[in-house]
């Protein structure tokens, strides 16, 4: 090699490795799915970097004696739940050493919130100690070694970012979301969240994106693992997301404080999985590479009810219609059940489930099937974007 070749080479600085571990993963109902096994037990997993510990497990799935308990905290609530020690966790052919070593135990039916076979929750611990890569591009982690200096990668400020994360949240990806005017919401890297983007009322109010004492229209019922708060979507003017420019987008805004005085909330999978995502712990930082486009989210149809399952009547009853809504327009009350939306019965849905069900493309038509009174009714109702 020349001695111009040497200078050059070295002027260049290190190079980042070229090889990491792959463990694929797959998709359902904008979440991440993969397999695992925890203290020796083969499981599917929800990838979730919000939620800051190991591993979360429903509770009827055995992988040791309960050694405590422990509270955890959602958008706005908490819970107390058990906790079993980890001996061992393995994501694919990777073995990960989190520095949580606890298994948290909650009796939460996965599956039917995910539509796909999930025992559990994988969490930020469980990959915080390794340089980690979210391809949503050929759906796969790619976990490398700690030489892999992310702070090398290209960043040109349009397709490629390297962002630095703010210095709160040891159990949190926390980045800052910037206004027209230039103040700062700090948000979650949040794969759990199914949805675009969640933020508090208290928080639009404190950048100046909702009057103080305006009350919002068409509110709906959320449901969360702290239980169902009150929620509404509003449409969010140009931002910076993660220093990535974006035009107009809808959110979701509930409409109570954050249990969590430190963050404003999270952005989800309908943001993130437009990138490939690669965190570093060690330094601080997240880089993004966009590979699908638009960035930015539809404005969802819908018709305004929120509705659940009561056990007690074994019912799908509605429990809210938004006035002036589509729903509230076509005569449909709050205490009617639901029997049926379009040729899908309804046994056993959540308040997500529901949502889904319901929404659909702007102009779109939703049939329902619904009892009043023991007497059967049926609507046709067109659904529409009720933003706020």
């Amino acid at each position: 090699m020349s001695l111009l070749a040497c200078l050059l080479l070295a002027a260049a600085g290190p190079q980042l490795p070229a090889t990491g571990t792959v463990v694929p993963f797959r998709i359902a109902q904008n979440a991440i799915i993969v397999d695992a096994k925890v203290n020796g037990r083969d499981v599917s997993l929800m990838f979730d970097s919000g939620f800051g510990g190991t591993v979360l497990l429903n509770s009827g799935i055995e992988v040791g004696p309960r050694v405590g308990g422990m509270v955890l905290r959602d958008f706005v609530g908490e819970l107390h739940v058990d906790t079993v020690k980890l001996n061992s966790l393995q994501i694919g052919a990777v073995t990960a050493n989190p520095d949580e070593k606890l298994i948290v135990k909650q009796p939460t039916n996965f599956s039917a919130e995910y539509g796909s076979h999930v025992d559990g929750i994988l969490g930020l611990s469980a990959v915080k100690n390794m340089v980690t890569e979210v391809n949503f591009q050929k759906n796969e982690f790619i976990f490398y070694p700690p030489s892999y200096d992310i702070t090398k990668k290209a960043s040109d400020g349009k397709q490629t970012f390297l962002v630095k994360m703010l210095p709160i949240g040891g159990n949190a990806i926390e980045l800052p979301v910037t206004t027209a005017s230039g103040q700062m919401m700090t948000m979650a890297l949040d794969t759990g969240n199914a949805f675009y983007a969640t933020t508090h009322r208290d928080v639009l109010e404190r950048v100046s994106l909702w009057p103080d004492g305006k009350n919002p229209n068409y509110i709906r019922k959320s449901g969360i693992a702290s239980g169902a708060v009150d929620s509404w979507s509003f449409k969010m003017p140009a931002i910076n997301i993660f220093e990535v420019p974006v035009q107009p987008t809808v959110w979701d805004v509930i409409d109570l404080p954050a249990s969590d005085a430190k963050g404003d909330g999270t952005v989800g999978y309908e943001f993130l999985s437009h990138f490939n995502i690669t965190f570093d712990f060690a330094r601080r930082r997240v880089w993004f590479e966009n590979w699908k486009k638009p960035i930015e989210n539809e404005e969802p149809g819908e018709i305004g009810i929120s509705a659940g399952y009561d056990r007690s009547d074994k019912a799908v009853t509605i429990v809210l219609v938004a006035p002036g809504s589509p729903a509230d327009e076509a005569g449909i009350k709050e205490g009617d059940q639901i029997l049926s939306i379009g040729t899908t019965d309804l046994e056993h849905p959540t308040f997500d489930e529901l949502r889904q069900q319901l929404s659909g493309p702007v102009g779109s038509t939703v049939d329902l099937a619904i009892s009043r009174d023991g007497q059967l009714k049926r609507f046709k109702v067109t659904r529409k974007a009720l933003y706020n």
